[in-house]
């Protein structure tokens, strides 16, 4: 389909550290599962334009993937400002009503010093409207996943939270002329 843009997004490899966590940008990414790595290598475009966001583990599991990613700012995970670090654990204990606050209403809601899933749909939308017709591969996290598919399918930012997106899955959706197209939605890799 001339004009058309086909995207391969893949949620990175776990993270390698402490679960329940949230984690920075500089965290590094369990690839111990090299048969589902392969697996999913397989099921690539070959020859493909490749992107990934610029944090440790989504580079980490692109590589092993073959790709070597431009890095978009944009495809970022949400940023947590200054509850990166922190397990949701103590912050449910100790963060008192801003963390309360903020799970009341997670699309809209702000982490202190940080953004909302809202603000992260409008720079994913950004991030896609620079990548070019063709076939793309996309590492990347899975809030941008949920962002992506909250543009494709035109959902409001709570309706889109909703999908769950685990680590080494694989969404497609297409930018077609006509609008956009999902062709599979957290595929898992086995």
């Amino acid at each position: 389909m001339e004009g058309a843009t086909f995207l391969w997004l893949i949620r990175h490899a776990p993270v390698d550290g402490v679960a329940g966590t949230i984690h920075a940008s500089d965290a590094p990414a369990d690839l111990r599962d090299l048969a589902q790595l392969e697996a999913l290598r397989q099921l690539l475009p070959r020859n493909a334009a490749s992107y990934a966001s610029p944090a440790r583990r989504t580079v980490e599991t692109a590589r092993v993937l073959g790709l070597e990613p431009a890095l978009l700012p944009e495809f970022s995970e949400q940023e947590f400002g200054d509850w990166t670090g922190h397990k949701h654990d103590e912050l449910a204990a100790t963060g008192g009503e801003a963390y309360a606050q903020f799970w009341n209403d997670p699309a809209r809601g702000r982490p202190p010093g940080g953004e909302s899933f809202e603000d992260q749909i409008a720079r994913v939308q950004l991030g896609l409207s620079r990548i070019g017709t063709g076939a793309a591969t996309l590492v990347v996290h899975s809030g941008t996943i949920r962002a992506a598919l909250c543009i494709a399918l035109d959902l409001t930012p709570q309706a889109a939270l909703r999908f769950v997106i685990n680590p080494l899955s694989l969404t497609r959706i297409d930018r077609l002329a006509s609008g956009w197209r999902v062709v599979s939605v957290n595929q898992p890799i086995s």
